[in-house]
């Protein structure tokens, strides 16, 4: 039976179940429908309080949170101005990352984001990470969770925690934009976790060093042979090989014009090809022959990533799902199922889907948490800018003039975001 049919049937019994539900009335205290979404909540919540225990790490937790939110809001506040120049000044096409649809992070809908398990379990944990961080502060911060729960649609899909909303408005200052700082905090400390477990984990996979043709220049012997990519070379000239440095010192003794036999293994089918060698291109200038081909270096690819442990690095991860440079190709094995995976050994099966889900558990994690501290009310940096311009103002007797600055900021970044949205079709208009 084909996956089609699995999902049909998902989503079948979604629909009876929820039916069922909504039209009996059942459980009303515990069930509720937003149109196709169905929420499901508790007012169990008492494992908030054990977070009691800890209150002075959470607080100091939170405070850090704090602090940090405020610099990831003015590093994206400053990034959503020079994307908004960028934009007007090199009006690109609304193609690709310009489209509506990939700013969203919304699996299958986004073009760079599959709907693979893998990145479905990354958007849940990101949300529950994010709703958890909440719950728990408000428990620190002496603020009632009401309830807890699971919106569903056919899956879960996000989480979400209810506090007391007349204590939360009682709350003041650094206690309330704790809270609100919480679930970004949680976002971006998880996210930079999941980048470094990666990384370790990569350190223990052995790359092939076997001479595995991973790219063939065009119009050069290769090509014109027929070489097939992802093959393995097992003899040059009759002299069997297994490594790449085996056949660098044959070709190493080679000029120009001068005729191979290269033997290779594809799909456990050996194949022999006979062809001339061609100079090396200009920018790689060498004095023996040249096949025209590119082998699959594993090894230098794994250093790569360990070197990414880094500001810069963090910055390299989030651009993969988008970066088409021949460089970061070698690097989208990290998030999306490639045959490169064959040219490893790894510890255990199962290992490149537990890659996969902590490249998008960190990479969903902490897109989310940017997001959300762009200082604009409702996200959570709007309501930690709100409750930050509410004390300075209250102090001066200016507080009846907070409102206005936190909606003319709002507004600002909304109108920036759209722009990011429309100006490509504007200015192709």
């Amino acid at each position: 039976m084909s996956w089609v049919f699995f999902v049909l049937l998902l989503v079948t019994m979604y629909a009876v179940v929820a039916y069922v539900i909504y039209s009996r009335k059942l459980f009303p205290d515990h069930v509720m429908f937003y149109g196709p979404f169905m929420a499901i909540k508790t007012d169990r919540v008492g494992f908030f309080d054990r977070f009691g225990t800890i209150r002075t790490f959470l607080r100091l937790y939170g405070t850090f949170g704090v602090l940090m939110v405020v610099l990831v809001s003015v590093f994206i506040t400053v990034m959503l101005f020079i994307s908004v120049r960028y934009t007007l000044v090199l009006q690109p096409e609304p193609t690709g990352i310009y489209k509506p649809q990939n700013i969203l992070l919304l699996p299958g809908i986004n073009e760079y984001v599959p709907s693979t398990l893998a990145v479905w379990l990354a958007f849940i944990i990101t949300i529950a990470v994010h709703e958890f961080g909440h719950g728990f502060l408000c428990r620190v911060e002496n603020i009632t969770v009401k309830g807890m729960g699971v919106i569903l649609a056919v899956i879960p899909i996000g989480f979400f925690v209810e506090p007391d909303e007349e204590e939360l408005e009682k709350t003041k200052g650094m206690p309330k934009m704790r809270m609100f700082g919480a679930g970004i905090t949680n976002n971006l400390v998880v996210g930079f976790s999941c980048f470094v477990l990666l990384i370790l984990l990569v350190g223990i996979a052995v790359p092939t060093t076997a001479p595995v043709i991973h790219g063939i220049y065009e119009d050069y012997p290769a090509d014109h042979a027929g070489v097939p990519q992802g093959s393995v070379v097992k003899a040059v000239n009759g002299i069997p090989v297994a490594t790449r440095d085996e056949v660098a010192g044959i070709l190493n003794a080679t000029h120009p014009g001068d005729p191979v036999a290269l033997r290779v293994e594809k799909d456990a089918a050996v194949s022999e090809y006979n062809f001339t060698l061609a100079p090396w291109p200009a920018e790689l200038s060498r004095p023996s022959g040249f096949m025209g081909v590119q082998y699959y270096d594993g090894a230098s690819i794994k250093e790569a990533i360990g070197s990414m442990l880094s500001p810069f690095g963090v910055l390299q991860f989030l651009i993969i799902p988008f970066d088409t440079s021949t460089n970061a190709q070698f690097l989208r094995i990290l998030a999306f199922d490639s045959p490169d995976e064959q040219y490893y050994q790894v510890p255990f099966a199962g290992y490149w889907g537990v890659i996969h889900l902590l490249f998008w558990c960190g990479w969903i994690n902490i897109n989310v948490g940017i997001f959300n501290a762009i200082p604009m009310v409702p996200l959570d940096g709007g309501y930690i800018l709100k409750e930050g311009v509410d004390r300075l103002l209250d102090r001066r007797g200016l507080l009846k003039y907070s409102a206005r600055v936190v909606s003319s900021v709002s507004y600002v970044m909304l109108v920036m975001l759209m722009s990011l949205i429309l100006l490509p079709y504007l200015l192709h208009l």
